[in-house]
């Protein structure tokens, strides 16, 4: 989401003239779009923000003007530290906010020094003001629904994206189409939580992901679909069934789980137990054998016990996953499990991360090696870090790299892998 909204800024910036610069010590606009789902994303931010305050000191000393901003959540939390923090900033401004970043300039530049801090929530949605999405290339993000209401008990989101909000489904097929027309071949459906969307067609009448996902599929010249991040309990039969229905869907689903210990995930306040989530990723390997599962986890959260985060391995053992994020948990102001009892030492936790990873790398090894011989269909995304190579993605999210020119960036070619390693397989065309 924070990369979709990153383009469209850029998009509303080169509606005002701006172009970006090749230097940050070039710059007269400066901005940062933030995320504040961890603690060590917000520190990085002042930390960053104090190494630009000082090329803003040195621009001021030859005479040239440089604005900061800052966006995105972490405004929404922190935005009186940011003020405290950071006093040299010229404005900051809320992820459902950033539409308004032109008023914001003008009045800059129409009243100087000031500190321009908007945290309000709109009455409206952001989608209703952005300009239109012109991404080139073979892959691209597209936001469908923003915020959430599930109100995890460790999670920020509710409090700095506010309620779910769905976007209009012609107001989706429109940009899908533009996209298209610009030369994507793959769309990512992007919401805080992607399968609860709930958008109106154009007889007013809400609809859901399945429905959305079909009329995608319906797209000429889009040729893969991906959808992310989905919570549990609004995998419904109907959006499983896309699964074995929709060829362009990718055989990937990234659903996070965080716990494997019922006791756990409900002081989570998840609406899913470990039972339920077994269930569901049986129902999908039924509508499509070859799907790989992704997830996310958090070791050390409040009350967690040894016998806790045992039922955590058992889960990843019992669904073998071939990719996952995991993160010691990190305590967010204003969320209730912030301030619950037995909150888990940072060793514990730090050892316990360690075990989790130890196993989940494993495994997404074990993917990656299992791969090699075979022959796949690679989106190629750019030029690799090596001279003479180019990369891309598999339908299960893996880069691949391959020998190759730059005419076969941004297309499908098929790639018969020669080797895996942890993070990345090799291949030739």
């Amino acid at each position: 989401m924070n990369v979709y909204d990153s383009e469209r800024i850029a998009a509303i910036l080169k509606n005002m003239g701006y172009k970006a610069a090749d230097d940050v010590r070039d710059a007269d606009l400066i901005l940062f779009n933030t995320c504040h789902i961890r603690e060590k994303a917000a520190e990085k931010l002042f930390s960053d923000l104090g190494r630009i305050e000082i090329i803003k000191n040195e621009r001021a000393e030859r005479g040239l003007e440089t604005i900061i901003g800052v966006v995105g959540c972490v405004v929404q939390a922190e935005n009186e530290q940011i003020a405290k923090r950071a006093p040299y900033v010229n404005f900051a401004t809320g992820p459902l906010t950033y539409y308004r970043i032109p008023e914001i300039l003008q009045r800059i530049a129409n009243e100087k020094n000031i500190c321009i801090i908007d945290t309000d929530f709109p009455a409206e949605s952001k989608f209703d003001h952005l300009p239109q999405n012109d991404h080139t290339g073979g892959c691209a993000y597209l936001a469908i629904q923003e915020g959430c209401n599930n109100f995890c008990t460790y999670c920020i989101v509710p409090y700095t994206r506010g309620v779910e909000t769905s976007r209009p489904i012609e107001d989706i097929l429109h940009e899908a189409r533009n996209l298209v027309n610009n030369g994507v071949l793959e769309i990512n459906l992007l919401g805080q939580n992607v399968n609860s969307f709930h958008g109106e067609d154009k007889n007013g009448r809400e609809q859901n992901l399945a429905y959305l996902l079909n009329k995608m599929a319906e797209i000429e010249g889009l040729q893969r679909l991906r959808y992310t991040t989905s919570y549990p309990a609004d995998m419904n039969d109907e959006l499983i069934k896309c699964h074995h229905d929709i060829e362009k869907l990718m055989p990937y689903l990234h659903l996070p789980l965080q716990s494997g210990s019922d006791k756990i995930l409900k002081a989570m306040n998840r609406r899913h137990t470990s039972g339920q989530y077994l269930e569901i990723v049986e129902k999908l390997k039924e509508a499509n054998p070859n799907i790989g599962m992704s997830s996310d986890f958090i070791v050390g959260f409040p009350g967690e016990t040894d016998a806790d985060f045992q039922a955590t391995m058992d889960m990843v053992q019992k669904v073998n996953f071939i990719q996952a994020f995991s993160f010691k948990y990190s305590r967010r102001a204003g969320t209730p499990a912030a301030v619950y009892p037995n909150q888990v030492e940072e060793k514990v936790k730090k050892e316990r991360l360690e075990i989790l990873q130890n196993e989940l790398f494993s495994r997404q090894l074990n993917f990656n090696k299992g791969c090699v011989g075979k022959i796949m269909p690679i989106l190629f995304e750019s030029k690799g870090r090596k001279k003479g190579e180019i990369f891309g993605r598999s339908p299960y999210m893996q880069t691949v790299i391959v020998k190759s020119g730059t005419e076969n960036i941004n297309r499908i070619k098929n790639v018969k892998i020669t080797s895996g390693g942890m993070n990345a397989l090799c291949g030739e065309l």
